[in-house]
């Protein structure tokens, strides 16, 4: 295949569209509300009321607004100016009124407001094509510049030169830490090996975290696509997406996406004419939290238990069966193909001086808008809270927002003019983790967020070091004490040092980090503890 088949395929694939678009949310969060007979009723309306030759009823991934699904949206070529009408809480028993409201029929199908700040004050890069294409049909991700950059680069570019690209832009890692993808990928490239692997990090375990899930059912041909121009930067032919059995939807979209392009000749042996070969093969794992370190995780792909090993030896030198290894998360790969095509100034003109492009979040919790966001780095907090969330429902009062899962902080609202990026989230005390963002209104009782993440993380620890084994067990029991009001002073003490133990002597980030969520507590939210320690206590001696 060549640059000529692929503009081919999009104009085959434009010349098909029809001149009425209505796309309906088939994203794991919509099917869960029924919205595969909400699709099917409204292919039978259209068909009942001979309209096939002018509306085409698509099935796609996220549309954002989690909270209102299940999602219709409809678009009219014919109105380019016009955002289109979206229709939330969607039933089957709505379609044919949507049908008749196409030629100015009444509808009472609550009717979604695009012109909101959730959506309007969102600048997607990675989600560009969520909610528009067909997850399932190669042709629509080809219909909107599919895989030419992957064909630029093998054919106008030097793998010297992608990585360069890739480093002038400024990407950090999205899955957590922020380490600059362009050096670690400069790692990768002149690491000694007699081959090397390519990796996409889709084990995401967070509570109240959805981002890479929903890029993958939205969009898998995009991470496809980053996940091969890596391999070509860093002189890699195989690559393993590792993604947890718990992602049933978006197992079968990467499944479907990777035979599409096998088929194109786009994964496979001597990709658009090239010399490179790239093959793509998904490892399931069984849900543990830990996995998600990288170390632990290619332990998991060895068929050995997904345990951490102490590093150096670094994966970027001695990964996967020995060999270098590259490792990125889903989000970072679905930014690659956009820096490509746009260029790295481009990308590096948006966000702060330090964190570059847009970050996905996702909004869970006491919020009226929950679900799918993608804003600039450096939007505040309360930008994202309370003018794209909506602030708390039934008039409440926003108390804390958590962010970086397990991993992370809480922010108070006092900070919310604080902006979101790398540094910004780590002097408050959290962290920008992979994008769970959980809101808290004034009824949360804060020393009980802080045993919540404690109880994940004790139940989540692999027990290979005695710190994090150990340590987050006695954690909890503090924790639990102190909220039971049996703490004394004394216990809080004992709470604080073993925190400081716990965070400084465990082998890998889940322990390091698992104490994060009670060192913010108790340094926003101190009086809270103080309240549930008994009276008559003393600190000890």
């Amino acid at each position: 295949m060549d640059l000529a088949e692929l503009i081919e395929i999009s104009q085959k694939e434009h010349a098909l569209e029809k001149p009425v678009q209505i796309r309906c949310c088939v994203a794991a969060g919509c099917l869960s509300a029924n919205s595969q007979a909400v699709k099917q009723g409204l292919e039978a309306a259209v068909t009942a009321e001979n309209l096939t030759q002018t509306v085409e009823v698509r099935g796609v991934s996220c549309m954002r607004l989690c909270c209102q699904g299940p999602l219709v949206q409809v678009e009219k070529n014919t109105e380019p100016e016009s955002l289109g009408t979206l229709y939330e809480k969607v039933t089957a028993d709505d379609a044919p009124s949507i049908i008749a409201a196409l030629n100015g029929g009444e509808t009472t199908v609550e009717r979604g407001d695009l012109t909101h700040p959730f959506f309007t004050s969102q600048m997607p890069i990675v989600l560009e094509n969520s909610g528009k294409i067909d997850p399932e049909r190669i042709q629509s991700y080809i219909a909107i510049a599919g895989y030419q950059a992957l064909y630029h680069v093998l054919r106008e570019m030097t793998p010297n030169e992608v990585v360069d690209t890739i480093t002038r832009s400024g990407l950090r890692g999205r899955g957590g830490a922020g380490y600059p993808t362009g050096l670690k990928w400069a790692t990768v490239a002149k690491a000694k090996g007699e081959g090397k692997f390519v990796i996409c990090n889709a084990d995401e375990g967070d509570p109240g975290a959805f981002m890479d899930r929903s890029v993958l059912e939205s969009d898998p041909h995009r991470v496809l696509e980053g996940m091969a121009i890596a391999a070509y930067a860093v002189g890699a032919n195989q690559g393993y997406i590792y993604i947890r059995a718990e992602y049933p939807v978006a197992i079968n979209r990467l499944q479907t996406a990777i035979r599409q392009a096998q088929r194109f000749g786009i994964l496979g042996s001597q990709i658009f004419d090239s010399r490179f070969d790239f093959k793509i093969d998904i490892r399931i794992g069984a849900g543990a939290y830990v996995c998600g370190e990288e170390t632990a995780l290619m332990a998991s792909i060895e068929g050995k238990r997904g345990t951490p090993n102490p590093r150096p030896p670094y994966p970027a030198e001695s990964g996967l069966w020995g060999y270098p290894t590259l490792i990125n998360n889903v989000e970072t790969y679905a930014n690659i193909a956009p820096i490509i095509r746009k260029g790295a100034d481009w990308f590096a003109s948006i966000g702060t001086q330090k964190s570059k492009g847009t970050k996905v979040f996702a909004l869970a919790g006491k919020i009226r808008n929950t679900g799918l966001i993608e804003v600039p780095m450096g939007t505040s907090l309360k930008q994202i809270v309370e003018a794209m969330g909506g602030g708390v429902p039934n008039g409440g009062v926003v108390k804390a927002v958590q962010t970086g899962g397990p991993s992370g902080g809480c922010i108070p609202a006092s900070a919310f003019d604080s902006p979101v990026d790398y540094e910004s989230l780590t002097q408050l005390g959290s962290m920008m983790g992979s994008g769970g963002m959980i809101v808290m209104d004034e009824t949360t009782n804060m020393v009980d967020v802080a045993r919540f993440f404690m109880e994940f993380c004790m139940d989540e620890s692999c027990g290979k070091c005695i710190p994090c084994r150990v340590g987050t067990v006695q954690l909890y029991k503090l924790l639990t004490k102190i909220s039971e009001g049996k703490a004394s002073f004394a216990d809080l003490e004992l709470l604080e040092e073993l925190c400081d133990m716990v965070k400084n002597t465990s082998l890998c980030g889940l322990g390091q980090s698992a104490p994060n969520p009670v060192f913010s507590t108790l340094r926003y939210f101190r009086d809270e503890y103080l309240e549930l320690i008994s009276t008559g206590f003393t600190v000890s001696s």
